[in-house]
């Protein structure tokens, strides 16, 4: 029935900041910045262009005009091969992270994106 998942959606305050943390901080590449009227526009960025799932970097000011309700805090978990590297280059580029976790599970930690909004990494092996 459902083969993928293709797009989440993150609210942000400001989309030309979030695009430049998710760009510049995170090393993720442009997929789309289209214009959706006079204040806001469709961004969505992703890890790299082969992947096909995006983060759609939405105007949280317009989506609590359309549909206050649907505003919340995402809710999203990044995979990595190399958990080492990936804290010390968002620690190079400011990222705020948080204590990396080694657990008998897996080991992860969170950080934050330019609003506060909270996700978490974890290594995939």
């Amino acid at each position: 029935m459902i083969n993928k998942i293709s797009k989440v959606t993150v609210y942000v305050n400001d989309q030309e900041e979030a695009k430049d943390f998710w760009l510049n901080k995170m090393g993720f590449v442009l997929k789309m910045d289209q214009p959706m009227g006079p204040d806001f526009s469709w961004i969505e960025v992703g890890p790299s262009e082969a992947e096909f799932t995006t983060l759609v970097l939405y105007s949280k000011a317009a989506m609590e005009q359309q549909q206050p309700s649907k505003v919340a805090h995402p809710s999203v978990l990044f995979s990595t091969n190399d958990i080492e590297a990936a804290y010390e280059k968002m620690n190079q580029n400011g990222v705020q992270v948080g204590e990396m976790l080694r657990l008998p599970f897996g080991t992860m930690f969170s950080f934050k994106d330019q609003d506060g909004n909270e996700y978490l990494l974890r290594e995939d092996k």
